[in-house]
């Protein structure tokens, strides 16, 4: 029999011939040893001129297209393609992985840069967005990624200088680049009036950038703008650019590298076209400068050394082909020499010995094979075009060139004797040609060639031909005719060369099944019987020769990135040379043979060249072990369902009844559970501080031995698989079931979770464990791939994911010597892992001769490199580094848990023995067999039997602890006494459940076939069992307690003795599974059994005969209860039927809902009827139990939830069991409830608890409490509703350039400048210039109607920071000027200032809109620190600082209300989850936490924890203090000892101590409580009030004891935030005003004031304003009319709160406000200024006097809006202008009376005042200009979309607003996007300067007298701008 395992040679790779220069740049670098570092094919090189040797990196799968060095110039970067490409970061020394970056590309990364310190990388992806990623790259995680370039980049550099900063370039392009906090930002290089350049490479020294261009210009960059161009640096292109240690260095398409001083200056030029090995193409794609030597790598894969102090002489230290396809090699018959041929036209011979090449012959067409003469004289070549040539080794001259065929020629071979050549082509003929007569052809090969001719052998006499073809065939051919012969007549031929991939002998490197073609070509070394394949997969394959079965074992080696074209072994046999076809790159691999090994570990194996695992044909064994039941059972096992516990929100809310009532007041405990999952875990029991951890359901049990009592973790919701302790003992991680599956670390004497990780793992998560030092974790998923995970659990992030194998892994283990390194086993293999930054590299374990097996445990020995594995067979493996190296017997069965101890160790398995080894596992130093005859009296048990299997074993006290697959845990001493802790049912459904009628017993029956009765007092133990042929389902003690009842899953049932569980009696009468059973209460006469085949049999217990049969039923019945007087039976079915029967004859009885409430029952268990009230329907329940005294009703249902209700009522639900709940009872005295699970075969037992637990894990019912919000506030219910994502324009204008055009004739000749008016012919308007720049210098508003909590303190109470529109301003209290946060591009909707001392200044605002973010940022530079991208939508409308200032929250304005923690320094999101269903109005950081926090909202408080990347939250309990309601809150305060005061709708406050209510504030303050504010330097509170005039109430820090101040601002106040600091406190109130209270005097200063807001009307109500044309629920109250004073700094103003407002400009403060009953939708003061003109929303007009206001006239006309208004210059007449439209004209020379003159249609040049229109042909001088339809103002406007068939109109920018200066030379524009423009006057498209402020459309615009300012106002972001002209 063929010997089928891998050969004991190996291959080292020993050289590469050549580079990859094409398709590359920047890719060669000299390091710190002065080596030189490249990359060809996946092979990253590390080569050393001066010892000509190389070492290789080999952690790539694809071809390498980038690298770049670390500025230690030690580490190397490199970038692959794929589709799932990595990044890998090695040492060029050692060449072993130092991190793998992976995730954040597509198809390749093109580029990669280190920044200046080497602690971040940079890289850029292949993708269609060309995407760009900063890493931590020693974490392997992504900091910042970003979209490149709609177009190729091509290079990327860090700045040294500013180290957050880089720049890229591509075509057409430049960027410059800035890594802000979680965000890329860039701009775009500004090339001046010149055009934008192809950018192919880039270097940056100090602060200036160069940039080399495809025209071959190099251009210099200062920031972002191009200072200098050096012209024609180069001829073409400069591919590389690189900084030297003197200066530049650079490199072209011309072929020349140039060297450059550090202004740039050239210093010397090298042309390598020049050099003897040069040519006329070359082309230079890298350099390198450092010291005196210059490296160059060329697109042609060679690489020059050029000595500076001697430039013309260049050499070169590396060589290949060029980028084409290498396909021919050939190895020379007496020389260690090689010959090789490829597309690129050109033949290469190389020196194996010395690694260089000797001669090189350049041809006119491509070469496909290759091959020497037998005395190595000539070589003859096959060529692409069909011909082949001979050529003289010696000089490379031609003998002779044929053509016969015009296919390519894929193969020729001389014959051993030298007299024929045989030449095959690609058209499936073979040639034969005789050497000694000029090669004529002698002979042609016909038969049965169905492809082109691939492989070529002679047989030793030259007389047989063996040929391959690319159909799979193989033939034979008799010498020199060609006459086709049978293998049967070539018995004993013998070959003299082995190429071909077919035939018998090697079938091997064939798949088993399948036909598969993988191996190009093979070559045989016959004398050490080792066959090399090369495989289109990219890999060298070593078999033995012959390989004769399919599926042979083999040795691959990986380095080619491409299809291997071909493989020869050299004349010697030293060396085995493989061509790369695509990667055109020559492998030279020494050969190392079994015998020169010396049973030594080969290096080779270190380097990560593992044995196949190619499986074995059953046939080729002689001997097949047995499968274990178990294990295949275990590593067939799926958790996969239909529905997940954590989809359970999206379903569809289960009905409830309409009755709604409190909770019940008494509630249940779980005090002690029966059940250890020991049937499908291993290694799960751990010893911990508080006593020992095991799974349960889904709980956690820590059991306390002494005491014999039990804890639980309650924090999963599924099954609970794997768990692990903590080094420490104090921490355990236990992973569950589920579609994303959770693990969970917590606190085993807190029991509090401290990290959720979830997000990585499918189906559940299997094994678990801690590495050494505590800080990470590792997991293994049961999905498909079986992924293993690392955790930094502390945080929650994933460090690294890979897959962990094809099979099951079952088990993980890291290695206690290092943190970077584990090991995992499973189905029938072993990997060996090294954690490299982000990536899992992992080593196959070489089982060597023996076969591979299943492995289900692990454990390290006393050595790193020595690892214990438990196997399925009983044998354990001692493996050292990735070799198996010992094999020890040590059970009768599979080894399923070992554990280690000081000196030794001890195993467990399927034969029931406990055996403690030394530490070497060669000696067992004790077994320990478990039977029941060792059992010691304190036992809390029964043994079910002998042996069981041990399925996890753990050590603490001395003691070895036991997990039985059976749910048994035992206690074993040292004595070998055995002490039984817990038991539970073994696997298997429990449905039967019932309650001894006079003892605390219970009874229990399974699956599992066992019957058990469980003593339910203190001593919690199993009594008694008995074994039963077939399952059982349901069981049923008689009224005294003496009988037993079981119903079995066959249809038979039994009763047995309930003391000694002895046969009674037994009956077999249905088919279908016993479903219930139930003895009448009337001393058991009779005995009901239900089965699912739709019928109830009716027992007489006294004569053990059936009497009655109740028939009917439409299904199976599942549940049956007797009533009082065991007369009548009620039943439930499976198609949710309540049918009632007549006893014992079992007659159907219809009886009405209203006369079954009267009845008396005995027990409740069915799931349909009045007693189930508000319970979850039949669809959802399985079992149902009601107390003796009917006062509490407790249910079960499939989603494992256990419901306690005080019927029909509200509900408690309790969640422990992992699947479904089958059964509950109460138990004789109703003081406990009992519950049995299905799959999860737990018995828990819960007590009742009068004090209901209010601990979080017993949370009342998801549904809404129905008590009244506690009052309405039209505000609250206003700001429920709004939506901050979009945005509604009040008015949409058609754009001038859209509109229609007017003919010329009809329209008056207009002018601005010329003739110029009177009054500015005075003005020498000729000095004026034009306004060059506006630069913001004040804002009137504050945003106080739907924010809160957004002004604060900075500065030691020195400065102020609050927000409006976009802008974020900061003011000083005692200058009061403002400066200004402008980089927001929609409304700020929150702001929050860090209070550590460490980040003072530090501020977070976050903005609303579609695509919202949050900006942290610095007060005193403005400069921003991180840029947020949000996860939320709509906006952000809280946010939040952590008590260390390192984390920041925020909350969405999404539906979900998302609750986001931020590392904002990172810019990475720490957690995140869904807040509510309705609107989170805070969340806030406990001041005292790093961890955790509390968020209020509509109808609900939550109090939330950040466990490593999750949160969990508690709701907040209000149950147990009398008169408390569920409010809506609206604010936050902190006390100490974990005290939280939140502010009420009604204006209570409610105190609470952790989540739990402790008390009411009653009416604290007797409206909302918008705002609430904790100082942290004496914990006093401040709360305002939205009623009582404006009060504020600075409390004591137990809320008891206050003081009041009142807000003198003279009118009522809605206070929305407060602060305090310094003794100040500020106060924001709902109109935008801004005071300060001084809390020694009680002062009030008011320090801004606002613009005032419209009031919200309430239900049923009208508001007492007209409601203003304002759009979008966004809207915070606008500004409608504005004018400046024509003489005087004087600003009017009116808007949403129906009021006239004149403001000092010079002076930034309000002047005078009075109210005018209506909103005012424009204002206009007259040409002398004495008067002030308004227009309202109804159409009336008033005239006020500027001095004091007073009314002058009033008229109305008409009922529309009035628009715009406007005074005469001579202030003889008003124009009026409304919506209708209509323009009026008010004659003011008559007095108050306002007489109407006329009316005439719009947008026309009228007369004054007859109305005529204007017709063409009068010149007209204008003495203002605000109109934005014009020939003058079209300027203003962008151009017009280009519109075509394919493409839609793109939205443009609207002008809304325009204003010339006085001056009449400028001119200023808003728009609708919140921007003020400037322009010259007449406007030029593209010559303004665009400033922004306002956060949506801007209403209006206008110059101040004299021109010194631009006025704005935005149209809903309620503020006016004051904008200095420059």
């Amino acid at each position: 029999m063929c010997d089928k395992t891998a050969p004991r040679g190996r291959l080292r790779l020993e050289w590469v011939y050549g580079y990859r220069g094409h398709q590359c740049r920047n890719n060669l670098f000299y390091s710190a040893a002065k080596d030189v570092v490249y990359f060809t094919a996946a092979v990253g090189v590390v080569y050393n001129p001066r010892e000509h040797t190389q070492r290789f990196y080999h952690g790539h799968t694809h071809d390498i297209i980038s690298l770049a060095l670390h500025p230690d110039r030690v580490l190397v970067a490199t970038g692959q393609v794929g589709a799932e490409p990595v990044v890998c970061v090695w040492d060029c020394y050692s060449t072993s992985t130092v991190s793998v970056l992976q995730g954040a590309h597509d198809h390749g990364v093109s580029g990669l840069g280190f920044s200046a310190d080497g602690q971040r990388l940079v890289s850029v992806g292949l993708d269609s967005k060309n995407t760009v990623c900063v890493w931590d790259w020693r974490r392997g995680r992504v900091l910042v990624s970003a979209s490149g370039h709609s177009d190729r980049i091509f290079d990327v550099s860090w700045d040294p200088v500013q180290p957050d900063r880089l720049v890229t370039g591509g075509v057409k392009h430049i960027k410059f680049w800035r890594v802000c906090g979680g965000e890329l930002s860039w701009r775009r290089g500004v090339w001046g009036r010149g055009l934008e350049h192809t950018v192919l490479s880039l270097a940056l020294r100090d602060d200036v950038t160069l940039s080399g261009a495809v025209s071959g210009d190099v251009h210099v960059w200062k920031d972002q703008t191009l200072i200098r161009t050096v012209p024609n640096a180069h001829d073409a292109g400069i591919f590389s650019l690189q900084v030297g240690d003197e200066g530049f260095c650079s490199g072209g398409r011309d072929g020349c590298v140039r060297l450059w001083d550090q202004d740039f200056n050239p210093l010397s030029r090298i042309n390598l076209r020049d050099s003897p090995h040069g040519n006329p193409g070359l082309c230079v794609r890298a350099v390198c400068w450092r010291g005196d030597r210059v490296l160059a790598g060329t697109q042609d894969g060679e690489i020059f050394e050029v000595q500076t102090r001697d430039p013309d002489r260049p050499v070169v230290l590396i060589q290949g082909h060029r980028e084409a396809e290498l396909w021919a090699l050939d190895t020379h018959p007496k020389q260690q020499v090689a010959l090789t041929g490829g597309d690129d036209r050109s033949i290469r011979l190389w020196s194996l010995v010395d690694h260089v090449l000797l001669a090189r012959c350049d041809l006119d067409e491509g070469v496909r094979s290759v091959t020497f003469h037998p005395d190595g004289s000539v070589v003859a070549l096959g060529l692409k075009d069909g011909s082949f040539c001979v050529l003289r080794v010696r000089d490379m001259s031609e003998v002779v060139r044929v053509r016969e065929r015009r296919e390519v020629v894929h193969e020729l071979r001389f014959s051993p004797d030298a007299a024929l050549l045989a030449v095959g082509c690609n058209d499936g003929s073979v040639d034969i040609y005789a050497t000694a007569q000029r090669y004529k052809k002698v002979g042609e090969c016909r038969g049965t060639a169905a492809g082109f001719i691939t492989h070529l052998d002679w047989s030793v006499d030259s007389r047989v031909l063996l040929t391959n073809d690319g159909a799979g065939n193989r033939n034979f051919y008799r010498m020199p005719g060609g006459r086709q012969v049978d293998l049967v007549d070539l018995r004993g031929v013998q070959w003299m060369t082995w190429t071909g991939v077919v035939g018998s002998e090697v079938n091997g490197i064939w798949p088993k099944y399948g036909s598969e073609v993988t191996a190009n070509a093979a070559h045989a070394n016959l004398s050490a019987g080792v066959l090399a394949s090369a495989d289109a997969d990219g890999h060298v394959r070593l078999y033995r020769f012959p390989c004769t079965s399919p599926g042979a074992k083999y040795k691959k080696y990986r380095g080619h990135s491409a299809p291997v074209t071909c493989a020869r072994w050299s004349s010697d046999l030293q060396w085995l040379l493989s061509t790369g076809g695509a990667d055109h790159s020559l492998f030279q691999w020494r050969f190392v043979p079994e015998g020169v090994m010396g049973g030594a570990l080969d290096p080779v194996l270190q380097e990560g060249y593992p044995d196949s695992n190619s499986g074995e044909s059953d046939s080729d064994q002689s001997e097949v072990p047995e499968l274990d039941s178990e294990v295949e059972q275990e590593a067939q096992s799926e958790f996969q369902r239909q529905v997940n516990k954590q989809d359970l929100p999206d379903l569809p809310h289960l009905p409830h009844g309409s009755a709604r009532q409190p909770p019940p007041a008494s509630g249940l405990r779980l005090n002690f559970v029966h059940g250890f999952r020991g049937w499908d875990t291993r290694s799960c029991l751990v010893w911990c501080q508080s006593g020992l951890a095991f799974p349960a359901a889904a709980l956690c049990v820590v059991y306390d031995r002494v005491r014999h009592t039990q804890t639980f973790y309650r924090g999963h919701d599924d099954l609970v698989l794997s768990l692990t302790g903590h080094p420490s003992k104090d921490l355990i991680a236990s992973g569950q079931v589920g579609r994303d599956a959770e693990i969970h670390v917590w606190d085993v004497q807190t029991l509090k979770c401290l990290s959720l990780l979830r997000g990585r793992h499918e189906r559940g998560v299997c094994s678990l464990d801690f590495t050494v030092d505590g800080r990470s974790l590792v997991s293994v998923g049961l999905d498909e791939c079986h992924s293993i995970v690392i955790w930094d659990w502390r945080r929650g992030e994933s460090l690294a994911r890979a897959k962990g194998h094809t099979d099951r892994v079952l088990v993980v283990k890291s290695n206690p010597f290092r943190t970077d390194k584990l090991v995992s086993a499973g189905t029938k293999h072993i990997k060996f892992w090294q954690h490299s930054g982000g990536g899992l590299t992992s080593r196959r374990g070489v089982w060597g001769s023996r076969r591979t097996e299943t492995l289900m445990a692990l454990v390290f020995g006393p050595a790193e490199d020595l690892v214990f594995s438990g196997s399925s067979s009983g044998d354990v493996f001692l493996w050292r580094d990735t070799r198996l190296t010992k094999t020890f017997k040590t059970h009768d069965g599979p080894v399923f848990s070992i554990c280690p101890l000081d000196q030794g160790f001890v195993s467990g398995g399927k034969d029931g023995i406990v055996e403690l080894w030394d530490q070497k596992f060669e000696r067992c130093l004790k077994s320990f067999a478990i039977k029941r005859s060792s059992l010691s009296p304190a036992s809390k048990g029964l043994l079910l039997e002998d042996n069981p299997s041990v399925r996890s074993v753990t050590l603490g006290h001395g003691l070895i602890f036991v997990g039985t697959k059976n749910g048994e845990i035992l206690e074993i001493n040292k004595t070998g006494a055995v002490t039984l802790l817990l038991q539970g049912h073994m696997e298997g459904e429990v449905w039967g459940l019932a309650a001894h009628p006079l003892l605390p017993v219970c009874a229990t029956v399974s699956d599992d076939k066992t019957l058990r009765i469980w003593e339910l007092s203190t001593n919690h133990r199993m009594v008694a069992v008995r074994k039963l042929k077939k399952g059982g389902r349901c069981c049923a003690f008689s009224p005294d307690g003496k009988a037993l009842a079981v119903g079995l899953s066959d249809g038979s049932f039994l009763v047995v003795n309930a003391d000694s569980l002895e046969d009674m009696v037994g009956f077999h009468h249905r088919r279908a599974p016993i479903s219930d059973i139930r003895f009448s209460p009337d001393s058991g006469r009779y005995l009901a059994v239900a089965s699912l085949d739709s019928f109830v049999d009716i027992y007489s217990v006294l004569t053990s005969k059936r009497v009655g049969v109740c028939r009917g039923a439409g299904g199976g019945v599942t549940h049956l209860d007797w009533d009082c007087r065991g007369k009548l039976l009620q039943l439930n079915t499976t198609t949710n039927q309540q049918l009632f029967y007549e006893a014992p004859r079992g007659k159907r009885q219809n009886i009405s809902q209203s006369e079954v409430e009267k009845l008396r029952w005995a027990t409740w268990s069915c799931v349909l009827g009045p007693a189930l009230g508000g319970a979850p329907g039949p669809a959802t329940l399985n079992a149902a139990a009601v107390t003796s005294d009917l006062s509490l009703l407790a249910t079960g249902d499939a989603l494992g939830s256990i419901r306690l209700y005080d019927h029909p009522a509200r509900c408690r639900r309790y969640g422990a069991h992992g699947a479904m709940v089958a059964n509950v009872r109460w138990t004789n005295d109703d003081a406990a409830l009992l519950s049995v699970g299905g799959a999860d075969a737990a018995l828990m037992m819960w007590t009742r608890d009068s004090a209901p637990s209010r601990d979080g894990h017993a949370p009342d019912s998801e549904d809404s409490d129905p008590d009244p919000d506690g009052g309405y506030d039209s505000d609250v219910s206003w700001e429920r509703t709004l939506d901050f994502g979009t945005k509604v324009q009040t008015k949409i204008q058609t754009r001038p350039l859209l509109q229609e055009p007017t003919l010329d004739q009809d329209r008056a000749a207009v002018s601005r400048a010329a003739p110029l008016p009177q009054k500015l012919l005075t003005t020498n308007t000729s000095k004026k210039k034009p306004v060059q720049e506006l630069i913001l210098e004040h804002v009137f508003g504050y945003r106080g109607l739907d924010c809160r909590n957004n002004l604060h303190f900075l500065s030691e109470s020195l400065d102020l920071v609050l927000h409006t529109a976009r802008v974020a301003i900061v003011q000083n209290l005692s200058s009061g000027t403002q400066s200004f946060y402008l980089e927001h591009t929609d409304d700020i909707l929150s702001l929050t200032v860090n209070q550590h001392p460490k980040y003072s200044n530090v501020i977070a605002t976050g903005q609303g809109g579609t695509e919202p973010q949050i900006r942290v940022w610095e007060a005193g530079s403005k400069s921003t620190l991180s840029v947020l991208r949000c996860r939320h939508g709509n906006g952000v409308g809280s946010l939040n600082f952590s008590a260390t200032g390192k984390l920041l929250l925020s909350v969405g304005l999404d539906p979900e209300q998302t609750l986001t923690v931020w590392r904002w320094q990172e810019g990475s999101v720490a957690a995140s989850r869904g807040g509510h269903r309705e609107r989170v109005f805070v969340a806030e950081f406990r001041p005292d936490s790093e961890s955790r926090f509390v968020s209020v909202g509509v109808k609900h408080v939550k109090f939330w924890s950040v466990v490593g990347g999750a949160l969990i939250y508690k709701k907040g309990q209000i149950a147990g203090v009398g008169g408390a309601k569920n409010q809506t809150m609206l604010a936050l305060a902190f006390g100490a000892n974990s005290v939280t005061f939140t502010g009420a709708l009604s204006g209570d406050v409610y105190v609470w101590r952790e989540h739990l209510l402790e008390r009411v504030v009653e009416k604290a303050h007797s409206g909302p409580i918008f705002s609430m504010f904790t100082s942290l330097s004496d914990g006093l509170i401040v709360s305002p009030s939205s009623s009582e005039g404006g009060a504020v109430k600075l409390w004591d820090q137990e809320m008891k004891r206050c003081r009041v101040f009142h807000l003198e601002t003279g009118k009522p106040e809605n206070v929305r935030s407060v602060c305090r600091g310094n003794g100040r406190i500020l106060v924001g109130t709902r109109d935008g005003d801004v005071v300060e209270l001084g809390e020694k005097n009680s002062t009030s200063n008011v320090l801004l004031t606002g613009l005032g807001a419209a009031p919200v009307s309430g239900p049923g109500t009208t508001p007492s304003v007209a409601p203003p044309p304002v759009g979008g629920a966004a809207a915070v109250g606008g500004v409608w009319g504005l004018d400046t004073h024509p003489i005087r700094e004087l600003l009017a103003t009116t808007g949403d709160d129906a009021a006239l407002r004149i403001w000092d400009l010079s002076e930034k403060k309000l002047l005078s406000r009075v109210s005018l009953g209506r909103v005012a939708l424009s204002c206009s003061f007259s040409s002398s200024g004495d008067l002030v003109a308004l227009g309202l929303d109804h159409g009336e007009v008033l005239v006020l006097t500027t001095h004091n206001l007073q009314l002058w006239g009033r008229r109305r006309d008409r009922s529309g809006a009035i628009q715009a208004l406007r005074f005469s210059p001579d202030d003889r007449f008003l124009a009026v202008g409304f919506l209708d439209p209509l323009v009026d004209f008010y004659d003011l020379s008559l007095g108050p009376g306002l007489k109407v003159c006329t009316g005439a249609l719009c947008r026309q040049v009228l007369q004054v005042p007859s109305g005529r229109q204007v017709l063409g042909g009068v010149r007209v001088t204008w003495a203002t200009w605000t109109s934005v339809v014009g020939e003058e103002v079209q300027g203003a406007w962008p151009p017009a979309p280009e519109v075509t068939e394919v493409t839609e109109v793109t939205e443009v920018t609207e002008v809304t607003t325009l204003s010339a200066s006085h001056s009449g030379v400028s001119v200023a524009t808003g728009d609708d996007r919140g921007l003020v423009h400037l322009y010259g006057f007449p406007p030029q498209q593209g010559s303004c300067r665009a400033s922004g402020g306002h956060s949506g459309r801007v209403r209006s615009v206008k110059f101040s007298c004299g021109d010194r300012l631009v006025v704005s106002a935005g149209a809903t972001d309620g503020s006016v701008m004051l904008w200095r002209c420059v």
